[in-house]
C-alpha cells in the first residue's frame, strides 16, 4: 500500500490489490465448485450428499474466517500508522487463536454432526455421503485456518499476489486429487462424493505448508521476522482480535447459514430438486467472489487510509469499490441470462436437473445484484473497524426478514422451492440498504470527529 494523490492513481492501486484477491477467492471457491461438479458427474446421490455437507460446512468456515479476517484491518492500520514492530506478535497470536478455534470446531462436530443429519430425514445414501464428506474435510481444518491467518497478514500488507500464487498452485492439485479419489484412479478405490472431502483436506495441508514457508523465507514477508522470537499465547491479544473478528464472523455466519437452513428445509423435496438447487447455489457462490473480493480490497485500502488519518481518501476508495461492484454484477447478470443452460449442464447430464437448475439461476441473477452492493460496503466498514452494527443488521435482514419471507412464499404459494430464493433476495436487498445507511453515518461521524480534533 502507498499514498495516492488522485482518482486515477486510486483506481490503479485498487485494481492491483483487488485482482489477486479475486483470483484467490475464485480459485478457493473453485475447490468447492470442483467438489460439486465432479461429484455430480459421479451420481445425483453423490451431488446431493456433497450439497448437504457443504451447506453445513460453509457457515462454520465463513464464521471462523471472519474472526481471522480481523487481522487484515489490524495489519493495514498498523502499516498506515507506521507501527511495523507490532506485526509479528499479532500474527503469532492470530495463529494460536486459529488453532484453538479449529479444535473447538472438531470437538463440537464430533458431538453434533450425526444428530443434525438425523434431523434432516435424508435418504440413507445421501446421509452417508454427507457425513463422511464432512469427516474427511475435518482432517484439514487446522491447516486451513492457519493458512487464512497468514493470508490475512499478506493481504493486510497489500501483498495480495502472494496468496493468489499459493492458491493457483494448489488448484490443479485439488482437481487432480478429486479425480483420483472420487472416480478411483491410480489403484485407489472410488469414494464418490466422500473422495471430494479427502482431496480438499489434502489440499488444505499443502496450502498451509506453502504459506508458512513463504512468510519465513520470501521477501517482503521475511523482513517482518514473524518466527524469529516465539511468544506465548496472550489472552489480551486474542480478545483484541475477537472484538473485531467475532462480529465479522457472526455477520458472515448469519449470511451464509441462511443458505444452509434453506438447503435443509429443501431436504423435503426430491433428490433432483436438491441437486438443482445446490448446482445453482454453488455457481452463485462462485459469482459472489467478485463483490466479496471488492469488499476485501476495500478493507485493505480503507484501513490503510484510516490508519494514516486520510479520511477523504478512505471515502473515495469506498465509493469507487461500490460502483465497480455494481457494474460487474450487471454484466454478470446479462451473461447468466444468456447462458443459463450452459451453466446448468456443467453440473449434471440429467434433463430434469438441468431444467430445474436453469430456473434457479434466474433467481440467482437478482440476488447477486444485491450482493454487489452489500459485500463492498461490509468491506469498507471493516476498514473503519465498524463491525458490531453490521452484525445486528445481518441478523435482522437475513433471519428476521429473509428467511420468514422465503418460508411464506415456499409453503403458501405455488412457487414451492423457488420461494426460498425470493426470501434470500429480499433479505440481501434489505441488508444492502441498511449497510449503506450505516456507512454514510460512519463517514459523517469520522469527518466530524476529525474536524473536532483538528480544531
Amino acid at each position: 500500500m502507498y499514498e495516492t494523490s488522485n482518482r486515477r492513481q486510486k483506481i490503479k492501486l485498487f485494481i492491483i490489490i483487488m485482482l489477486p484477491i479475486l483470483v484467490t477467492q475464485v480459485s478457493m471457491n473453485l475447490m468447492n465448485f470442483f467438489d460439486t461438479v465432479m461429484s455430480g458427474q459421479s451420481s445425483a446421490v453423490d451431488l446431493a450428499g456433497v450439497a448437504i455437507g457443504s451447506s453445513l460446512w460453509v457457515p462454520i468456515l465463513t464464521a471462523v474466517n471472519g474472526v481471522v479476517l480481523a487481522i487484515t484491518p489490524i495489519i493495514a492500520q498498523l502499516i498506515g500508522a507506521k507501527k511495523k514492530e507490532d506485526i509479528p506478535q499479532v500474527i503469532q497470536q492470530g495463529m494460536y487463536l486459529s488453532i484453538g478455534l479449529s479444535c473447538l470446531i472438531l470437538i463440537g462436530g464430533f458431538f453434533v454432526l450425526e444428530p443434525v443429519l438425523q434431523l434432516m430425514s435424508l435418504e440413507q445414501d445421501v446421509h452417508y455421503i454427507a457425513k463422511y464428506y464432512l469427516v474427511s474435510l475435518a482432517t484439514g481444518i487446522i491447516p486451513l485456518f492457519l493458512f487464512h491467518t497468514i493470508r490475512s497478514f499478506m493481504d493486510g500488507l497489500g501483498q495480495t499476489r502472494a496468496s493468489m500464487i499459493i492458491i493457483l498452485i494448489s488448484l490443479p492439485i485439488n482437481a487432480f486429487l478429486n479425480y483420483i479419489f472420487i472416480f478411483g484412479k491410480l489403484g485407489i478405490p472410488a469414494f464418490g462424493g466422500i473422495g471430494a472431502g479427502i482431496a480438499t483436506s489434502v489440499t488444505y495441508w499443502i496450502v498451509s505448508i506453502i504459506s508458512i514457508y513463504m512468510i519465513h523465507r520470501v521477501a517482503p514477508f521475511k523482513t517482518y521476522r514473524v518466527f524469529k522470537v516465539f511468544v506465548k499465547p496472550k489472552l489480551s491479544y486474542w480478545i483484541s482480535q475477537l472484538k473485531i473478528g467475532m462480529p465479522i464472523g457472526l455477520a458472515m455466519f448469519f449470511e451464509t447459514s441462511i443458505f444452509s437452513v434453506v438447503t435443509m428445509m429443501m431436504s423435503n423435496y426430491d433428490t433432483n430438486t436438491i441437486a438443482a438447487h445446490q448446482a445453482a447455489m454453488n455457481f452463485a457462490g462462485l459469482l459472489y467472489m467478485l463483490p466479496l473480493s471488492v469488499g476485501m480490497a476495500l478493507t485493505i485500502a480503507v484501513g490503510f487510509e484510516v490508519g494514516a488519518k486520510r479520511f477523504q481518501d478512505a471515502r473515495s476508495y469506498t465509493y469507487l469499490g461500490i460502483m465497480g461492484g455494481i457494474i460487474i454484477a450487471v454484466f454478470i447478470g446479462i451473461i447468466l441470462f444468456l447462458f443459463d443452460g450452459t451453466v446448468a449442464r456443467l453440473y449434471h447430464t440429467n434433463p430434469e436437473v438441468i431444467a430445474l437448475t436453469k430456473q434457479f439461476i434466474l433467481f440467482a441473477i437478482f440476488y447477486q445484484l444485491a450482493d454487489a452492493i452489500g459485500a463492498p460496503i461490509q468491506g469498507a466498514l471493516r476498514g473503519y473497524k465498524d463491525v458490531n452494527v453490521t452484525l445486528v443488521l445481518a441478523l435482522i435482514s437475513y433471519w428476521i426478514i429473509g428467511l420468514p419471507v422465503g418460508f411464506l412464499f415456499a409453503n403458501y404459494t405455488n412457487l414451492e422451492a423457488f420461494g426460498y430464493w425470493i426470501g434470500i433476495i429480499v433479505g440481501l436487498s434489505a441488508g444492502a440498504l441498511a449497510l449503506l445507511l450505516r456507512l454514510q453515518y460512519i463517514q459523517r461521524k469520522v469527518k466530524r470527529n476529525n474536524q473536532v480534533t483538528s480544531s
